[in-house]
């Protein structure tokens, strides 16, 4: 329970945060900035309890890369969703976004945007937390919500930057991506992970 704890309560701050400053596809450079920024922080909160994966993509290249049980991976998950589902309830409750025009990505496009970044996010997270050669690091969370704010500068115009399905759960109940779309960010995002999966066993196959 601890571990589902700190899942939901990283992925809460996480989808709380977007939703308060809006999704990376809109103008500006406070979004990126505070959603890079939040997701460090609650890396080092959270990652000495549950790995602070914070997101099912995550989650799921962990998972192929033989550090996380079977048995953990439904309810790791689970925890991330419910933490997506409670914070988008705060950000309409704070704020009404209900009433916002949602970010429609184009298939193509989004579909390779949020595929390429997961999976750039998803091999920093197996790189800096996961590896022995990095063991024991103290900038995992830098590298990781750095890969997240450089992801959401490059393509947050293009897919909305979830590159987390989680996100676009939590941003598809504030009315900021459309339910329409949700298979895109479902699909691209997971098989992101597990294509970092593969590649990093490729590189590392001495790293079990």
């Amino acid at each position: 329970m601890r571990k589902l704890g700190s899942e939901f309560i990283g992925t809460f701050f996480l989808v709380l945060t977007i939703g308060c400053t809006g999704i990376a596809a809109v103008p500006g450079v406070i979004a990126p900035l505070a959603i890079g920024s939040v997701l460090m922080v609650m890396i080092y909160a959270g990652g000495h309890v549950s790995g602070a994966h914070y997101n099912p993509a995550v989650t799921t290249a962990v998972f192929l890369r033989g550090r996380l049980p079977a048995a953990e991976v439904v309810p790791y998950m689970a925890a991330q969703l419910a933490g997506a589902a409670a914070a988008a309830g705060v950000v309409l409750f704070f704020t009404k976004v209900e009433n916002v025009a949602p970010f429609y990505a184009t298939r193509h496009a989004g579909f390779a945007a949020e595929f390429l970044f997961t999976f750039a996010l998803a091999y920093v997270v197996l790189n800096v937390a996961t590896a022995k050669a990095t063991s024991g690091n103290s900038y995992f969370g830098l590298a990781i919500g750095f890969t997240v704010l450089a992801g959401a500068f490059a393509v947050g115009h293009i897919s909305g930057a979830a590159f987390n399905p989680a996100v676009a759960v939590g941003a598809s109940i504030m009315g900021l991506l459309p339910w329409s779309n949700i298979w895109l960010y479902v699909a691209a995002d997971l098989l992101g992970g597990a294509a970092a999966a593969l590649v990093f066993k490729g590189l590392n196959p001495e790293d079990r």
